[in-house]
Formats: structure tokens, sequence, C-alpha cells
């Protein structure tokens, strides 16, 4: 019980959240709506799964919502041009892992810390873009919404493949070796190196992992639109570290779970719906949103200066 506090309180913050819904605004459960929302927020929880194991392995990555926005703008021209959809996805995919690569290079081979790296990533690969694209559109040829499919299709696509995704990556960091390097690399660096784990090599792969999650999301989120921004992305990196702080997952490394990380992305989702509903200025979102994250993190230096003074 001791372990999960954490995300058992913010499983009963978003449960708080949704019988205030229910009593106060009954129509937020009408099934369009509430799909709509999980279909918004499924690109997002991919990103969340890798920025959850790059900050569990002690590190951060604020160059995600840059790297979704490259990997969107690019698979709108390859699909502008007649590339088939799944080559596509490949190469969104491919594409993100390259730019993952190039942080992890910086931060796992050179020694140079993540927060430097990767906001110089993040700055370069925006104004790169800006300067290329100058704002323009690029326009989606017919079929690549929603796969082709309906749009309650397409949606259910989305929900379930990142639901699906979710499942299969809580299960490696639990019961895989790969999964468990992550998180003894982030708790002691020098202890992993000495049981005979790389941690460079650990940090490095969770960067191309987080890189090929971000080019999987830049596709799950251009078919549901007919147009690709070239802003996309815009304040993502914010949105799943705050999503993956509040889900439990330790800021300084080799704690969390996946699970957690979906139960706050899922409170901070409902935070903006749930105040259109109840009529309440939308300013607040990003108040009550900094507060709760306020409130994990103190949680967490709570918990690090409990456990310090009692090994004391």
């Amino acid at each position: 019980m001791k372990r999960h506090f954490r995300e058992l309180s913010v499983a009963a913050a978003l449960l708080i959240v949704l019988l205030a819904l229910a009593v106060f605004a009954p129509a937020f459960y009408q099934p369009q709506p509430l799909l709509s929302l999980l279909t918004r927020e499924a690109p997002t929880l991919v990103v969340a799964c890798g920025m959850a194991l790059i900050i569990i392995a002690r590190e951060i990555d604020i160059s995600v919502g840059s790297q979704f926005a490259v990997c969107s703008v690019c698979a709108g021209l390859l699909s502008a041009n007649g590339w088939p959809l799944p080559l596509v996805f490949i190469s969104s995919i491919l594409l993100g892992g390259v730019m993952g690569a190039l942080n992890g290079w910086l931060v796992a081979g050179l020694r140079l810390p993540s927060i430097v790296v990767t906001l110089a990533t993040m700055v370069t690969l925006r104004q790169g873009l800006n300067m290329v694209r100058q704002g323009e559109f690029v326009n989606l040829p017919d079929g690549v919404q929603w796969f082709g499919l309906s749009q309650v299709a397409g949606q259910w696509a989305l929900v379930i493949a990142s639901f699906v995704l979710l499942a299969l990556m809580a299960f490696a960091t639990k019961h895989l070796a790969a999964g468990r390097f992550v998180y003894a690399v982030g708790t002691d660096a020098e202890a992993s190196r000495l049981a005979g784990i790389r941690p460079q090599l650990v940090t490095f792969s969770t960067f191309v992992l987080i890189g090929a999650l971000t080019g999987l999301a830049a596709m799950m989120n251009i078919v549901q639109s007919p147009q690709v921004q070239p802003a996309s992305g815009s304040g993502l990196e914010l949105k799943v570290i705050a999503a993956v702080v509040v889900g439990g997952v330790a800021i300084s490394g080799g704690r969390g779970n996946l699970w957690g990380v979906f139960v706050g992305l899922l409170l901070l989702a409902c935070i903006a719906p749930a105040l259109t509903h109840l009529r309440i200025e939308a300013y607040w979102e990003k108040a009550i949103q900094g507060a709760i994250i306020l409130l994990a993190v103190v949680a967490d230096g709570l918990r690090s200066w409990k456990q310090k003074y009692n090994h004391r």
C-alpha cells in the first residue's frame, strides 16, 4: 500500500473529479465526448510512456514537442506525395528514432546534461521547421484521415492502439531485463555498472525509444485532421512531463510505473472539460494543473527527506 501511495492518491483525485462531473455535469458522460477525449489524449499517452522511462533513468527530454512537429510535417509531406500509409508510419517512427539517437549520443556518449542537450535540440528543431515551412499547413490526401475508416472506427483504433502499447510497455518494464535495467540505472548508475549493466547504453536506448514513440504519436495525431500544422506539438513536453510526475514517477529517477502515468494523464486531461461543463473560466486550467504538479513534486521531496531521516 505504501509503495503505491502516490498512484492511489492520484486515482482517488481522478475519482473525485469524475464523481463531481457525474453530479454537476452528467452530459460529460455521453459516449462521443468521452471517446473524443480519449482519442485526443492517445498520442500524448504514447509519448508519456517514453518520457516515464527517460525520467526513471534519471534523465529528461524536453525536445519531444519539436520532434513531434518535425515528424508530423514530414509524414504529412510524404503522404501528400503519394507514399502508402504503412510506409509513412514506418518513416515517421524511424525519423523520431534518429532524432532520439542524436539526443542519446550527446547525453550518453559525450556525457552532456540531458536538460541542456534537449533544450538545444528543442529550439533548433522548432526554429528550423518554422524557417522551412513559414507556418504553411500540409494538406493531407484522402484516405489518410482516420486511416480511411469512419471517424468512430478510426477513434477506436487509436484508443485501442495506445492502450495496447501501454500494456506492453508496462509488462516489459516489470518482467523483462531491459526494463529492469532502466530502474537500476536510475537508482544508482555506478552500482548498476558494477552489476554488469552498461548505463550509457541503457540511457542511449531510452532516448532512441522515446524518439520512436514520438514519431508514432505524430502519426496518431495527423490522422485526426485533414491538415498538418507546423506548430503541432507545442507544449507537448510540459504535458507529458506533468503526467509522468503526477502519475508517481520520481523526478529523481528509479521509481514509478506506467499505469500511474496513465492515471495522471487522465486526471490532467479531465480538468479542461470539467471546467467547461462546470462553467468555470478556462484560465483556471493551468493554475489547477500547476497546483497538482507542485503537490506531486512536494510529495516526492517529503518522501525522499523521510527516507533519509529514517536511515540516520
